[in-house]
């Protein structure tokens, strides 16, 4: 057993080289090399910088699964979801702004925070309740009032308000949700 765990660590200890540089596991190799040499400091610094990497990976991936606008409509990303994700309990976060003449409306994203896993009991059973059913490709998502949530594998909330169901409909029905589901894995 002992053999096989330094093989193991032997490896990943190489896997860096073999891959190529990246920037956050250059950051994790200096903050394992301020550690080493015993500046704590410094290893914090790193390890902290390592995580806002990961997270803004995270993030850009998240917002990859806003889907384009169709002809006629325009797409603004919110770029500084990232930072608004803290008042929300951390995880990531991707938004966008979808509009056409007088419509407009917000599809959000939040994966891996506490406020998703809050929606996660209300989405299921007595919580449906709430509001009216709709499916959504293979989605059900809760209608409040014209404001339509979502929970994609439990643990990414799809929000979208702004428009009416109708209107909102044709876009959200691109989301690809079985990729989504993988997010993250």
């Amino acid at each position: 057993m002992f053999r096989f765990a330094v093989t193991i660590v032997a490896l990943l200890g190489l896997a860096p080289f073999s891959v190529g540089a990246d920037e956050v596991l250059e950051t994790i190799d200096a903050a394992r090399e301020a550690y080493e040499a015993g500046n704590m400091q410094d290893t914090l610094k790193e390890l902290v910088s390592a995580q806002q990497l990961v997270q803004e990976r995270k993030t850009a991936e998240l917002t990859a699964f806003l889907p384009g606008p169709p002809d006629g409509w325009s797409r603004e990303i919110n770029t500084d979801m990232g930072a608004a994700m803290a008042m929300f309990g951390g995880g990531v976060g991707a938004e966008a702004v979808y509009a056409s003449g007088k419509d407009r409306f917000t599809v959000l994203l939040m994966a891996d925070n506490a406020m998703v896993q809050g929606f996660a009991g209300m989405l299921s059973g007595a919580g449906l309740m709430l509001g009216k059913r709709i499916r959504i490709g293979s989605k059900t998502f809760m209608d409040q009032d014209g404001e339509l949530t979502g929970l994609v594998d439990n643990r990414i909330l799809v929000q979208s308000s702004g428009a009416s169901v109708e209107v909102m409909r044709p876009i959200l029905e691109q989301f690809d949700f079985d990729a989504m589901a993988e997010f993250g894995r």
